[in-house]
């Protein structure tokens, strides 16, 4: 049985307030600007095929330089974050998070099909931007004639092409951050 909310904490709102306060974290007096051109630039950029330390992409939440700028950065691939959230931002979001790299949508009915809904999850697990790095999981229900939710079988071709779209996007993210470096 799904529970809905309702008042102000409706799912538009509530992803709306998600999104803000993930936004918000981002803003810090301890920003370091990506590299130059000049001599700055992280060598380890160009053999793990990632920028900045430990192959993360990019530091959202930039920690202590001398611990190597990892100490309260997020422990997920950026670019496949940023990819994950722009490649599900049609659908309301659940809960997002960047420290664990969970990203659940809530239920979706499509316009064209109201009586089918679908739900994503999306685990990015770890700091590389690899194809393994990245699992999403796919759900679908459909109304019977009583009007109760029925979960329908999702074939694994639908996350395979929904994984696609993610690291498609990632990658042109990170193509975009190193063109803008260079």
């Amino acid at each position: 049985m799904v529970s809905r909310r309702h008042g102000i904490f409706g799912s538009t709102t509530f992803a709306a307030l998600v999104l803000t306060l993930a936004l918000a974290g981002c803003s810090s007096d301890n920003y370091q600007a990506a590299p130059t051109a000049g001599g700055d630039r992280d060598p380890s950029a160009s053999r793990n095929g990632a920028l900045g330390p430990g192959g993360s992409g990019a530091n959202l939440f930039s920690g202590n330089a001398e611990k190597g700028g990892s100490e309260g950065s997020v422990a997920v691939n950026a670019f496949l974050w940023r990819a994950s959230l722009d490649t599900i931002s049609f659908m309301p979001l659940a809960s997002a998070d960047p420290f664990g790299g969970v990203i659940i949508s809530d239920w979706y009915a499509p316009p064209e099909t109201p009586d089918e809904r679908f739900k994503v999850n999306v685990y990015i697990l770890g700091r590389m931007l690899r194809a393994d790095g990245l699992k999403v999981s796919v759900f679908r229900q459909q109304r019977n004639a009583a009007g109760s939710w029925n979960d329908v079988t999702v074939g694994p071709e639908v996350a395979v092409e929904f994984e696609n779209a993610v690291l498609s996007q990632a990658r042109e993210l990170r193509l975009r951050a190193v063109a803008q470096t260079d």
